[in-house]
């Protein structure tokens, strides 16, 4: 039977930094886990070059990650719900430690994509249960804990690519070396500061994730992430290569500057234009701009300044695309969270793996322009879906409590204690 869990202080509900321990804890392995997605930007170049890899050979860097990740969704939930959020996260932040250390440690381009695929398990262990963690541990209201979360994430975001381009100034084995000591910390902080949680509610299956899948609205949004995110990391792998007269820092910078605005976009921008517009119409206008600003970046793609100045923008468009598609699959089907979360992210992260690999094989045959090309005819194909999904995605939102809202919180804190 689903209970409703204790009201937090209404004294609290203002106190954004005044977390927990354990919060703070979890927040900074989010941030660490989330480097990752842009920490080889800068240094993709420089792998090419050191071990004599063609770009379609390291785009696989991301493809092996985000793979990996995606099919790994679908068990996140079942190993959760049997030995509980808290030995979850450390077996997730476990595995990032040792395959980014080998990865690091590594002699030859495979070796380096397989041991990248070995960190996409972890980091789908440790951030399917991360935002959960987070919520139930959090004191104050459920829109702030999602707040953490987003900052975290952003912050990760934008300082991988920083980070990336600090050490790989020494050697491109660095950054690996670098997460592995951090995420070390990530792992002490975490098992000394968060309590034990052991496994609670229902015992998840494989399956549930496929059934989820049954729901229109949750289809059509899986669909539409799909192609958005063959735009997103098409981004993420050809930028660097469309920039060959930057450096290693120079990269960094500008992928840095992608990532805070992304940051500041899903956590500020996003839910500013969800109350104005809707989360629908907002999320279709998101999509197009993202489309247009790839096909800006495709004509114009001989010159490295409008590429650079392309890539930075597109971080204010994917920050809003980014929270607004997750709450909408949050709102849109009629089963658990996790499992929604699940079902989701093993479409998305699986079709859009692809990505990056196709993009640059373009780009060796096609020249310089035509992963840009290709990208932003991906998300136009996004476009289109949502555009003819809309209504039944409107009709599965409609009558949920507003995100953001008093009514979401007190929704998702009674789901949380079910």
């Amino acid at each position: 039977m689903t209970t409703a869990a204790p009201a937090r202080p209404a004294e609290e509900k203002s106190s954004l930094l005044r977390q927990p321990r354990a919060v703070w804890a979890v927040s900074f392995a989010c941030v660490i886990a989330f480097m990752g997605i842009g920490l080889v930007d800068p240094i993709l170049k420089e792998i090419a070059a050191q071990l004599e890899a063609t770009p379609s050979q390291v785009s696989l860097l991301f493809t092996s990650y985000m793979a990996v990740m995606g099919v790994a969704m679908l068990v996140t939930g079942v190993v959760s719900s049997r030995i509980g959020p808290k030995k979850t996260l450390l077996t997730g932040l476990a595995l990032i430690i040792v395959f980014a250390g080998l990865a690091g440690a590594s002699g030859s381009v495979g070796a380096v994509i397989g041991f990248r695929a070995g960190w996409g398990l972890g980091n789908a262990l440790f951030i399917a249960t991360a935002l959960s963690t987070i919520v139930s541990a959090s004191v104050g209201s459920l829109a702030q804990a999602i707040i953490l979360f987003e900052a975290a994430l952003g912050l990760g975001i934008a300082s991988g690519p920083l980070l990336g381009g600090l050490l790989g100034q020494q050697s491109w084995r660095a950054p690996f070396f670098g997460v592995s000591v951090l995420m070390t910390v990530a792992v002490a902080a975490t098992a000394w500061f968060l309590p034990a949680t052991p496994p609670t509610g229902r015992r998840t299956s494989l399956a549930d994730p496929f059934r989820a899948l049954r729901h229109p609205a949750l289809l059509v949004l899986a669909l539409v992430a799909v192609f958005y995110n063959l735009g997103f990391f098409t981004l993420l792998a050809a930028g660097p290569f469309a920039l060959p007269g930057f450096g290693i820092m120079q990269v960094g910078w500008v992928f840095f500057g992608w990532g805070v605005l992304l940051a500041f976009s899903s956590v500020v921008v996003a839910p500013a234009l969800q109350r104005r517009f809707g989360t629908v119409p907002a999320m279709l206008g998101a999509l197009t701009l993202f489309a247009l600003d790839l096909g800006a970046m495709a004509v114009l793609a001989d010159h490295e300044a409008v590429v650079a100045a392309g890539i930075v923008a597109a971080g204010a468009v994917l920050g809003v695309n980014n929270t607004l598609v997750t709450e909408a699959v949050m709102g849109s089907a009629p089963v658990e969270r996790p499992v929604a979360s699940a079902a989701y992210s093993f479409v998305r992260f699986t079709g859009g793996a692809v990505g990056p690999y196709v993009a640059l094989k373009l780009a060796e045959h096609q020249g310089v322009h035509a992963p840009f090309w290709f990208g932003a005819a991906a998300v136009a194909v996004g476009v289109a879906i949502a555009v003819s999904g809309a209504g039944t995605v409107q009709r599965a939102l409609h009558g949920a409590p507003t995100p953001h809202s008093a009514d979401e919180a007190e929704a998702e804190l009674i789901g949380d204690a079910g």
